[in-house]
């Protein structure tokens, strides 16, 4: 919580505000209590917004929402402004942790204290769809545990149960892994929908682990739609109970009080919110919300620091989170708030959206490619298309072409993409097709000054850029998972593959001879960087290997406190690499590994894709609430720059002089971000 700055009101009808939660693209939320001592969190449309009547209207809709609900199981709304001045929605606060919050620091939820959390949040989606709402985002931060029970917050994009989905204009389907099929293929979504997330939830309680995963968040959504859920870390017995919830036909899921009496606690199981390590957090959480409110109208003298505000009150900040869920305060370096924070808040220059979002692109899309005054992505269902980096406007579409199988930029300025295994390359104005030669592939792993380096069943090919000609196909050195998928990275005379099972070689790529294989540098596949006669790979560690021998140089654990399980990808720029360790960016000198800075991130960000190095500015995607977005921290002292806040996750970034692309599951944003 930050203390409340000159421009901020003192109070708000009957609440005296004591200082600021969080702030966004929409709005504040303020720390405040009435005159009896209540808190409240208190969500106040941003002055310069309130003439824009399609924000207001959404801003309005969430109070309507969160007032029509009468249940013990949610966040009460207690007060609101609506009309004149500065609407304003006052929310209960919580002073408890999430549910992901819990699970990280207190491990998987045993039996009995499952059983109750399904029954607490069955009976409060039975209690929202009575009022004919329908969630549409249940995910376990947006679940706040209480000393009375698990409380649903947020109904930021709650809908009445006969209105449409929620893939209009600039909008995707909620949480990737959360979301039921229908939503992410945006049909017409029922209560079900919100029985599909209840399933979700519950596997994660249960295990730690989400019940669909992938490498990247497109995969994940076809799993969604296409897979099933991974439930090998549940009992049997529970199995069956979850199991129906994820059914991929809403017509099969069971309802909110048939889950309640299939899962019906054992008699005292509801103690956990009580006794025990987590409800010792609560109770410490509500003790520092008190001491905000012991004297009525008491304003608070000093603004508690950012690690004590996390500790005792980060749930009231998610209870109302501002704009599409983005806190301000997440993206710091981990120093404590002080005058001088304060005044480089008020200084520092902020990225300007060009245009955008746009409901352009494809879920499974690679990153947008930006090439001769146009910007690439994958159209949605198939194809590939270009919009000018400028403006926004389309300028060409090639729907029978495969995105997923790659498209890059070839010396010369052409597009290299392929169209039923037949490659061609693309004049980028106009996507006139200017040849087609080579030979068709699956993936493509990278290209050099003179040759092209595909992957190709079990076979790795190389093609002459100038002639177009194939120069030599080997057997590849590593082995390729379902999806046949190897990353690679060349350099010099040696091209680096890493594939999905977690195989490294080096080949010649003057002939294809491999230098050297090994399996046993990662368990999972990672994008390599290469410096000089070094190999960096993200992963368990991250680590450097020699190009010439794969003998180790050098290698750093895991040091951050989330995505515990993996390093991110490095990204190698100068002498330096940049790579995200859970939630901490570092920049080390490739030579030994030697720290230059780190950055502390207050989100949860991706371990598949590396951060993104241009100009000045290292950047880092936000990929969960309430956090989403993307960070800019200086390359050159690791200093915070700015954050630009976005509503829905970002899959994939590039950058082109001063423009950064952002690219969700459907929408394609341009920003022009400071020099």
């Amino acid at each position: 919580m930050n203390p409340l700055g000159p421009g901020d009101p003192l109070r708000l009808g009957p609440y005296r505000l004591v200082g600021v939660l969080g702030a966004g693209g929409m709005g504040q939320v303020y720390f405040g209590h009435d005159s009896q001592g209540r808190a409240a969190a208190i969500k106040v449309l941003l002055p310069q917004l309130a003439h824009d009547q399609h924000l207001v209207q959404r801003f309005l809709r969430e109070a309507e929402a969160a007032r029509a609900v009468v249940s013990k199981g949610v966040a009460r709304v207690l007060a609101a402004q609506t009309e004149g001045g500065r609407p304003w929605i006052a929310s209960e606060f919580l002073a408890g942790p999430t549910l992901d919050q819990a699970v990280q620091a207190y491990g998987p939820f045993a039996e009995p204290a499952l059983r109750a959390l399904a029954a607490s949040l069955a009976d409060t989606l039975h209690d929202i769809h009575a009022t004919g709402l329908i969630h549409r985002d249940l995910k376990p931060s947006n679940i706040v545990l209480t000393s009375r029970g698990p409380r649903i917050i947020d109904f930021g994009i709650a809908r009445p149960e006969h209105g449409l989905t929620l893939t209009t204009t600039g909008q995707t389907p909620v949480t990737p892994g959360y979301g039921a099929p229908e939503q992410v293929l945006g049909q017409r979504v029922g209560t079900a929908a919100d029985v599909f997330s209840l399933g979700a939830v519950l596997v994660y309680a249960a295990s730690g682990r989400q019940a669909y995963e992938g490498a990247h968040v497109a995969a994940v959504q076809y799993e969604v739609v296409h897979g099933q859920p991974s439930l090998g870390h549940i009992p049997e017995h529970l199995r069956v109970l979850i199991g129906p919830c994820l059914a991929k036909d809403p017509a099969h899921r069971p309802l909110p009080p048939q889950i309640r009496t299939a899962f019906a606690p054992p008699r005292g199981a509801e103690r956990i919110w009580r006794q025990g390590p987590m409800a010792a957090d609560i109770q410490h959480r509500e003790a520092e919300a008190k001491t905000q409110t012991t004297l009525p109208g008491t304003v608070v003298p000093a603004a508690p620091s950012r690690r004590r505000l996390l500790v005792g009150l980060a749930a009231g900040a998610a209870v109302l989170a501002a704009g599409g869920g983005t806190t301000a305060w997440l993206m710091g370096n981990g120093k404590e708030d002080d005058g001088a924070d304060k005044n480089a808040l008020k200084t520092r220059t902020e990225p300007v959206v060009l245009w955008g979002p746009l409901k352009v692109a494809d879920v499974l899309s690679p990153p947008p490619l930006p090439v001769g005054g146009v910007v690439v992505v994958g159209m949605p269902d198939e194809g590939i298309a270009a919009y000018d980096a400028g403006s926004g406007k389309q300028r060409w579409a090639k729907p029978e072409f495969n995105a997923q199988q790659g498209f890059l930029a070839l010396p010369g300025g052409l597009i290299l993409a392929s169209s039923h295994g037949q490659p061609f390359g693309l004049d980028p104005s106009t996507g006139t097709e200017r040849w087609s030669d080579y030979a068709g592939w699956e993936t493509l792993i990278a290209m050099d000054d003179e040759s092209l380096y595909v992957h190709y069943g079990e076979e790795i090919r190389c093609y002459n850029l100038a002639t177009r000609k194939q120069r030599w196909i080997v057997p590849s050195p590593v082995r390729a998972n379902i999806e046949a998928i190897a990353h690679g990275a060349v350099a010099g005379k040696r091209l680096a593959l890493h594939s999905a099972t977690g195989d490294a070689a080096v080949l010649d790529t003057r002939t294809g001879k491999k230098v050297w294989a090994r399996n046993d540098l990662a368990l999972l596949s990672t994008t390599p960087a290469i410096h000089k006669d070094l190999v960096l790979l993200g992963n368990d560690t991250l680590k450097a290997v020699r190009l010439s021998d794969g003998k180790e140089v050098w290698s750093i654990s895991m040091q951050g406190l989330l995505n515990k399980n993996r390093w991110s990808p490095a990204t190698v720029s100068g002498a330096f690499v940049y790579a995200i360790d859970g939630n901490i960016l570092h920049c080390r000198r490739v030579s030994d590994g030697a720290k230059v800075w780190t950055h502390e991130l207050k989100f949860r960000t991706s371990s598949e894709v590396g951060p993104l190095v241009h100009g000045r500015f290292v950047y880092a995607r936000a990929l969960e609430d309430p956090a989403l977005g993307v960070a800019a921290v200086r390359k050159d002292t690791g200093e915070r720059a700015w954050f630009h806040p976005q509503e829905w996750p970002i899959h994939f970034m590039s950058a082109e002089g001063d423009r950064l692309f952002l690219l969700t599951a459907e929408d394609l944003t341009a920003l022009s971000v400071p020099a």
